[in-house]
């Protein structure tokens, strides 16, 4: 009876959805796309999901850009040069560009920018990015800006094509408008943003450059494989992303739909509580490790569209470390460890997933029961989830959090915005994504040195350390590194994606 009750759910849903998307797959030039989770915000840089900047991609732009080669190109600036420090650079700006309330952009607009960023009193989602190595931003002229860094970074014009370098109005900023209604430069415009529903972006008739995509985007989601499979293979949706792995090997045989299959930059992992009693300790984290069979894993939720993780980088990187192999399955170890720390019967403890991740969540409970942690899956909606995994750590210990299932990608843009994110003392949730609030020194020490080295060799080797250095205090436990699938119905084109799991459709063609 509950099996049955829960598929005319599913059902009942599919035909919500999919009647609400029929109209708008009549016209020919509007694109419609459909992914796993709504976006968090309208405004780039408050906020750090992959997903999220999938659909904010048309109407923003910053002063880079990445290029379909993965390699910067002018956007917003036309050009940039640096002085023998590495410390000084100056931009020249684009003219006669406009968002799309029709503020001009120009100097004074990138300086507003990035400063809303260096205060730290506004406490946006991306700008840890920001504050860790940029000191200053000033105009020289309506179309100059110049940066002063606090150290040299690498990664600098990378991050300025990533969310929080991405420009937005500053009269929307100041209204506090941005979060709801988005306003940038970029080739389209928002039209409506239905919270729950859908997002529906228009051709920018004031667009300084040129633009060849549909006419308009529209964006919709579900939590649920099924709707996701239905709407595409109906003709419904023309793009979904990502493709739930049960159901890519029937998408791949399905002749009127192209599947798309890559290297995934995506890290899924379970971020511990490292305020937690049992979790404090090294040694219970290294259990839990041990007890999990990611080989098993993969298999049971992945469909075998997954690799298991070694590493807090994925092998996209380049300073990713292959051979890092800490955790191999063997639950006598974990047993072991488990009875050194003083838990021999095991403990219990809490995890918080989203819809897409209860079934990992789930198998995770299985095999961690063999060796007695009792693991509580607290499944939750998407907004739900972000305000309980980013919350601080007294809000965490009310809650009962102890752990968090999650992904990050920094996709392009560099092994800094991968590790410092996520294991940096300074990221502590809700200003940065170190989840479970691990702090070590050293491991602060050797990301911060491997981000200002410009010595490729020099820096890899810091990168490995840093990998070792984190495999072995295990503030998580690594899952899978998840391949990027999205698929197409056959009459799209140009759509590409980034390592990560970022399509880009600014330039997709429905025929």
């Amino acid at each position: 009876m509950r099996s049955n009750s829960k598929h005319f759910r599913v059902l009942t849903l599919a035909g919500v959805i999919l009647a609400s998307l029929s109209s708008a797959s009549a016209f020919a030039a509007q694109l419609v796309i459909m992914q796993n989770e709504p976006p968090r915000s309208m405004d780039p840089g408050n906020q750090t999901a992959t997903f999220t900047g999938t659909v904010l991609d048309p109407m923003y732009e910053g002063l880079t850009r990445i290029g379909d080669d993965g390699k910067i190109v002018p956007a917003l600036a036309l050009s940039w040069q640096a002085d023998e420090s590495g410390l000084n650079w100056t931009f020249k700006l684009r003219p006669n560009v406009k968002f799309h309330d029709g503020t001009p952009f120009n100097a004074d607009a990138v300086v507003e920018n990035f400063r809303r960023h260096l205060d730290s009193k506004r406490g946006l989602a991306g700008s840890g990015k920001i504050r860790t190595f940029i000191q200053d931003v000033q105009k020289k002229d309506d179309l100059t800006v110049a940066f002063t860094l606090k150290k040299i970074n690498p990664a600098f014009l990378t991050v300025l094509a990533s969310g929080p370098g991405l420009m937005v109005s500053p009269q929307a900023d100041k209204a506090g408008t941005l979060n709801n209604k988005a306003d940038g430069t970029g080739p389209y415009k928002l039209v409506q943003y239905k919270s729950g529903e859908f997002v529906l972006e228009q051709k920018n008739s004031q667009y300084w450059g040129t633009a060849g995509g549909p006419d308009e985007i529209k964006w919709t989601w579900s939590s649920e494989p099924s709707v996701m499979n239905m709407a595409l293979q109906s003709g419904q949706v023309d793009i979904i992303n990502p493709v739930p792995p049960q159901f890519a090997g029937m998408l791949k045989n399905n002749g009127n739909v192209t599947l798309k299959q890559s290297p995934g930059a995506a890290v899924f992992w379970i971020d511990l509580n490292t305020q937690n009693k049992a979790l404090s300790d090294v040694r219970v984290r290294q259990a839990l490790n041990f007890a999990t069979d990611q080989q098993a894993l993969v298999k049971a939720v992945m469909f075998g569209y997954a690799q298991p993780a070694n590493s807090a980088l994925a092998p996209v990187d380049p300073n990713y470390d292959k051979s890092l192999h800490d955790y191999p399955y063997d639950l006598q170890k974990a047993k072991d460890l488990l009875k050194a720390a003083g838990y021999a019967q095991g403990f219990a403890m809490s995890i918080a997933v989203q819809a897409p991740d209860a079934r990992t969540a789930q198998v995770l409970q299985g095999m961690w029961s063999k060796i007695g942690v009792k693991l509580s899956v607290r499944q939750m909606e998407s907004g739900v989830w972000a305000k309980a995994a980013f919350a601080d750590v007294k809000e965490k210990a009310a809650q009962g959090t102890d752990s968090v299932l999650a992904s990050w990608s920094s996709g392009l843009y560099g092994s800094d915005l991968q590790l410092r994110p996520l294991y940096h003392s300074s990221s502590f949730a809700p200003g940065g994504a170190n989840l479970g609030f691990f702090s070590d020194k050293q491991t602060d020490a050797l990301i911060d040195s491997a981000a200002s080295t410009l010595d490729d060799g020099k820096r890899k080797a810091l990168y490995f350390e840093a990998q070792k250095r984190i495999s072995g205090l295990a503030p998580q436990v690594l899952l899978y590194y998840q391949d990027d699938l999205y698929a197409t119905r056959k009459n799209i084109s140009g759509v590409t994606m980034q390592p990560g799991g970022q399509i880009v459709v600014r330039d997709a063609v429905k025929q």
